[in-house]
């Protein structure tokens, strides 16, 4: 400043000027001179700005992710690189994505599709559509679907989109449209089961049980060489007998039943859905059959109030109206005090959250073996409600933003105090948040559906009571009458030396349950109606 002011001040007199035009002249050289070191200063920062950038690149091709993550996250906000903002931040997702931090990942392609910048939009939809699926987040796949154009998508991920598309027209109600859509996945794909199974379930939904059928067995044809015990196949055969269901032909759907094998985890809803085949085509014997593995202990974490109604209903039909009685007495004690839990339960008032990690709480303590069911939740309400697809999704979305959030918690220190750590920070909590409270609030939808569901066959019990006072008391009438006929078999006219001669051995039930016995009881008795 003290140099700046001393050449003025020999200049001036030069020109005779006077004191105050030296002061103008002053003045005006020293914006001259500030303007010129701003302009310095402008590019030197340009310049390092650039240098940073490139910096970013370098440590992005030798895999520190991380550095690369923190210095483009910096140039995003950098006023200076507005017009480059889509290319820095699909590059940054790209880090982050390298890093397994997808949510994170997914933000910053978000980003760039809404900003619109036509070379990286479509990079950045690809990109996002891959994110989504890892995620399994519905709302995510959904902005991706709606945006992107198939013929620009890579033909590597093409299979991947035709399946989420087809996803998102079966939630919508678009059979047909889905069918084509998942049919659209090639064989050598490792969605290709899961797309022809959903394939089968969408034509059989818009009741086009033929194709669905043809879809169902395609999927268990290609699987023969996976082995009996094949989880793919035996859902294959599950579509198809519940389409010969839907289509009244009780025997088809009965033999396809009887395929599924039984150490497939379907088994257990095989016997229950075939029972009520069986009932349906009057095949007592078999449906109780059934019955006697469904009700055995090994399946009492299951929540199956109907089975029990159905085996009432059979033995109503022989006549067995102590049997009735019996079945129906278990029936309340059974789900009388689940409905008095439930209905509890729906009373908070608190936060959706509280009813996940109740779930949650029961679900854990069931992985560690302990058995007390003291929670709100009952377990066989939990087991059930854990089941239920929107949960599924739901909850291993969930487990993949906890991972994410442990992937964060092994950055270094410097990084989760930077800038992009604390932005990743609040964005991996909100969500992780979000989640929770969407999770609990499908879980109050089926606490919901659970309780009006056991209000309805708490009505139907009733029913099924009055009924079978009724048939006692016409049976007595035809007693008093000497309509005393003599009881014939439940269902078919079969000697018991057939369950010797078929090359088994056979004991009568002593009230004990064996695991190797579970699917091979019989009922041999004898209708008692006159």
């Amino acid at each position: 400043m003290k140099n700046l002011i001393l050449i003025a001040s020999l200049i001036v007199p030069s020109f005779g000027l006077s004191q105050s035009a030296t002061l103008e002249s002053h003045s005006d050289l020293m914006v001259a001179q500030n303007r010129k070191g701003r302009s310095v200063a402008q590019r030197r920062t340009r310049s390092n700005s650039v240098s940073e950038f490139r910096q970013a690149l370098q440590l992005s091709r030798q895999r520190k992710y991380a550095e690369a993550s923190e210095i483009l996250f910096r140039l995003v906000y950098n006023p200076r690189f507005r017009s480059q903002a889509p290319r820095i931040r699909y590059i940054l997702g790209l880090n982050l994505w390298k890093m397994k931090m997808y949510q994170l990942s997914a933000f910053q392609f978000i980003s760039v599709v809404k900003e619109g910048n036509g070379k990286y939009v479509n990079l950045a939809l690809e990109k996002l559509s891959v994110v989504a699926d890892i995620l399994g987040d519905d709302s995510l796949l959904n902005y991706a679907i709606s945006r992107v154009q198939v013929k620009r998508f890579p033909s590597s991920q093409r299979d991947m989109l035709y399946f989420r598309i087809g996803e998102f027209q079966q939630r919508g109600g678009q059979y047909l449209s889905a069918a084509s859509s998942f049919s659209r996945v090639r064989p050598t794909n490792p969605l290709y089961a899961k797309a022809k199974y959903n394939q089968g379930l969408s034509y059989a939904l818009a009741g086009k049980e033929r194709e669905a059928l043809n879809a169902f067995d395609q999927l268990a044809i290609r699987r023969e060489s996976a082995g009996p015990n094949d989880t793919v196949r035996a859902g294959a055969l599950m579509g198809k007998a519940r389409v010969y269901y839907q289509m009244k032909d009780w025997d088809r759907a009965i033999e396809t039943y009887r395929q599924v094998p039984r150490d497939s985890s379907f088994w257990h809803d095989t016997l229950f859905e075939s029972s009520w085949a069986m009932m349906r085509s009057g095949r007592f014997r078999s449906a109780l059959s059934n019955f006697q593995s469904l009700h055995s202990a090994y399946y009492e974490g299951y929540y199956l109030p109907e089975s029990l109604l159905l085996r009432s209903i059979v033995y109503l039909y022989i006549c067995k109206f102590d049997e009735v009685e019996k079945v129906l007495d278990l029936f309340s004690k059974l789900y009388k005090p689940v409905y008095a839990r439930v209905d509890r339960m729906l009373d908070y008032k608190g936060s959706p959250e509280i009813y996940f990690n109740l779930m949650v709480q029961v679900m854990n303590k069931r992985e560690k073996g302990e058995v007390s069911d003291t929670s709100p939740m009952p377990y066989v309400v939990a087991q059930k409600i854990s089941q239920e697809g929107d949960f599924q999704n739901s909850y291993n979305y969930i487990r993949k933003l906890l991972e994410e959030r442990r992937i964060y918690n092994a950055q270094p220190a410097s990084w989760r105090a930077g800038n992009i750590g604390r932005y990743s920070k609040k964005v991996l909590e909100t969500r992780i948040k979000k989640a929770k409270a969407k999770a609990g609030r499908q879980v109050r939808y089926h606490l919901l559906s659970i309780k009006q569901e056991l209000v309805d066959l708490f009505e139907q019990e009733g029913f099924i009571r009055f009924e079978a006072l009724n048939s006692q008391k016409e049976e007595l009438k035809k007693e008093i009458s000497g309509k005393d006929l003599k009881p014939k078999q439940v269902d078919e006219e079969r000697a018991r030396d057939f369950y010797i001669k078929n090359g088994y051995q056979y004991w009568p039930f002593d009230g004990e349950y064996w695991l190797d016995e579970i699917g091979n009881y019989h009922y041999v008795g004898t209708q008692s109606c006159r």
